[in-house]
């Protein structure tokens, strides 16, 4: 898989995991007993970042060969280049 199909690939997971952000919250909001989060919008950052990291590892655990260092650290530094895109879809809410 090219460095181009990869990123593209997470890109989609990512926007998969942000359209999740509102119900998330909503869910947290109706149950707060439950949670008992003190910060639903970083609870949520976690969730999200959660998905993007966890899935990008499947992805690359499905290919032929065994992911290097390099791999997981190139999967990393795209995810992490959305930081500020997710924090503010989340934080807007």
């Amino acid at each position: 898989m090219s460095e181009e199909e990869l990123e593209m690939i997470i890109t989609q997971t990512i926007n998969g995991a942000m359209a999740t952000i509102p119900s998330y919250l909503n869910e947290i909001k109706e149950n707060k007993e439950i949670f008992k989060v003190e910060n639903p919008h970083e609870f949520v950052f976690g969730i999200v970042m959660g998905m993007a990291l966890g899935m990008s590892g499947v992805i690359l655990s499905a290919q032929k060969e065994m992911p290097t260092a390099e791999d997981q650290i190139k999967v990393r530094d795209i995810i992490y280049k959305y930081i500020p895109e997710i924090r503010e879809q989340i934080f807007k809410q």
